[in-house]
């Protein structure tokens, strides 16, 4: 048996509910943004992905007019840094609806940290920032998508690892990052399981069960 739900019937705040249980674990942009007058923003957005591969870009949501959202659209800047998990109480901190004239950073202890190519700054305590410019804004309802090119990648060294064929990349163990459910809900990264995709030619035809 299923429950039959509709945006109609719910009401559309209930419906977003709803959708944020069902869409999980959900990764989190930590944005860090500065404003046209030189306040430095930063905020959690767990409406967050990779939108293209070449030229690199990734996009992330502001659900209402965020002031992460008005600094882009002032500034077409904005710096992406990893939600890991020793920043948890801090990344939640940074979600308090702070006035614009108040930066973040410091009411809650974070170090910004110079970044290589757009004026915002990284969050020292993050292992990774993404550096990118705006390449589009797209409204859609009450949400507006903001999509970035990824203008420099700024890593921790000690995260990545070499596997067996000699190519190096971040672990995710060792980026620890947190992830958001529903209610309010954070997941941590828990058990990592790996598989291989399925060549044609080997495909088996069925499963069982």
């Amino acid at each position: 048996m299923r429950t039959d739900l509709t945006p109609d019937g719910m009401g559309a705040r209930p419906f977003y509910k709803l959708l944020t249980s069902v869409v999980v674990p959900r990764p989190i942009a930590w944005v860090s943004t500065r404003s046209a007058d030189g306040v430095d923003n930063l905020a959690p957005h767990s409406f967050f992905t990779v939108s293209c591969v070449d030229p690199p870009m990734v996009q992330f949501t502001s659900v209402g007019k965020k002031d992460s959202l008005r600094n882009v659209s002032a500034t077409g800047e904005f710096v992406v840094c990893l939600a890991g998990e020793p920043m948890f109480e801090r990344i939640n901190a940074t979600a308090t609806d702070f006035p614009a004239e108040i930066s973040e950073f410091a009411s809650a202890g974070l170090t910004p940290e110079p970044s290589t190519t757009v004026a915002p700054p990284r969050v020292a305590e993050s292992p990774v920032a993404l550096e990118c410019v705006r390449h589009a804004i797209v409204e859609l309802g009450d949400s507006t998508v903001v999509i970035g090119r990824v203008t420099h990648a700024a890593i921790d060294s000690d995260v990545f690892t070499t596997d067996e064929r000699g190519t190096s990349l971040p672990d995710v163990r060792r980026l620890a990052p947190l992830a958001r459910l529903g209610r309010n809900e954070w997941s941590r990264l828990g058990e990592v399981v790996e598989i291989s995709r399925i060549p044609y030619q080997d495909w088996p035809g069925h499963f069982e069960g």
